[in-house]
């Protein structure tokens, strides 16, 4: 079976899906692989590294689909790579299944076999595949950083000649994995944290983490099964905005990453609460792609509201290509191992990983999550 690398062609996508420290490894599993000449250069993998690796290199997409089984991709294929792939081709990569009806449709059409990083279920043998877990690590990793950009203030505790400086306050919403980044960064840069999430059972990881809980009444059952927040009542979110402006006034920087799988992203920061903000104050929000957690982020852009800074950046994980290739790269050999474990590389749709992140194979929607949500689109 041969694997390849094609270069990623979104706007300002850097990462690449398999590294050349991976190569040798699949090609121990047996696989053999093959790159597209430039696919790791904005993440400063060379071509030469990938053929001393054991990579075979050739000139251009249409090539690779050729020569390639499966198609290891970060981004999903456009429309224009989709229309270029042969039929009974696998794909893997971020597809996006439960927002974009129409790559699922374009992907039955071709019956193309389609496996998406967003559907690996979190369970303890899927947890090394787990690619949204090392993407948000990433990211919210890099969100404090940014804040400092924007930020008139020292983040830590200085002891001056001209005076003590106080540490930056720092509020965080919700205690994913890219949350508890978020804190753990900022906490090593020396602020006050605090931070908020629906989800009592994450107290004890904010705490460990050196940084203090907003307490609030909670919810029983604020968690699914799968391990993301649910939506909430109306009664709730109110008690929630009350909880998290009662902080505002005091905050230097907020970073916000709490998302609902498969839906826009809950409303956090209403409007009226920013105008509570102090001036030189800055939100970094990191649901800005599927909404926004503030009711004034705009994706990709900083907007200045009365003196608060609100930036929603795009793709964060692309503005560190090396570890983020390199994280992404390990969840995806892994998940490649998995699928294609038995001797004749058949794919085991009894297995739950294998069947929850398989999108479609042979026309037909495979995933049960893509079914409910698409339940019209082909043969679903």
């Amino acid at each position: 079976m041969k694997i390849g690398i094609p270069r990623e062609t979104l706007k300002g996508e850097t990462r690449v899906a398999i590294v050349p420290s991976m190569v040798p490894e699949l090609k121990k599993s047996g696989f053999d692989v093959v790159g597209e000449r430039g696919a790791g250069r904005a993440a400063s993998f060379d071509d030469a590294e990938y053929e001393n690796a054991g990579a075979q290199l050739v000139g251009g997409l249409d090539e690779l689909v050729q020569q390639a089984d499966l198609l290891a991709k970060v981004q999903p294929p456009t429309p224009e790579e989709l229309a270029r792939i042969p039929e009974g081709k696998t794909v893997i990569g971020f597809l996006a299944p439960t927002t974009d009806a129409a790559r699922v449709e374009a992907l039955l059409a071709r019956k193309l076999t389609a496996f998406s990083m967003e559907l690996i279920p979190r369970i303890t043998r899927a947890q090394s595949m787990d690619a949204l877990s090392s993407m948000a690590t990433v990211a919210g990793y890099k969100a404090v950083l940014l804040s400092t950009r924007y930020l008139g203030k020292f983040y830590p505790l200085l002891m001056t000649a001209a005076g003590t400086v106080p540490p930056a306050n720092v509020l965080v919403l919700g205690a994913g994995v890219a949350g508890l980044q978020a804190i753990a960064t900022a906490r090593r840069l020396g602020a006050r944290v605090e931070a908020f999430d629906v989800r009592p059972a994450v107290k004890e990881q904010i705490e460990s983490l050196g940084a203090r809980f907003v307490e609030m009444e909670l919810e029983a059952g604020a968690e699914t099964k799968g391990g993301y927040a649910k939506e909430m009542t109306e009664d709730f979110i109110r008690r929630e905005h009350e909880a998290i402006g009662s902080r505002l006034p005091k905050t230097d920087v907020v970073i916000s990453t709490a998302q609902v799988f498969g839906k826009k992203a809950p409303l956090l920061v209403t409007a009226d609460m920013v105008r509570l903000m102090r001036r030189g104050s800055v939100l970094i929000d990191l649901a800005a792609e599927q909404g926004g957690n503030c009711a004034l982020t705009r994706a990709g852009e900083v907007v200045d509201e009365n003196g608060v800074t609100i930036y929603g950046p795009i793709n964060l994980p692309a503005t560190m290509p090396v570890h983020a290739s390199q994280m992404y790269s390990r969840n995806l050999v892994n998940l490649v191992k998995h699928l294609y474990q038995a001797q004749d590389r058949a794919l085991d749709f009894t297995d739950e990983i294998t069947k929850s992140a398989c999108v479609c194979h042979n026309g037909e929607i495979v995933s049960e999550v893509v079914k409910s949500i698409f339940a019209d689109v082909g043969t679903a």
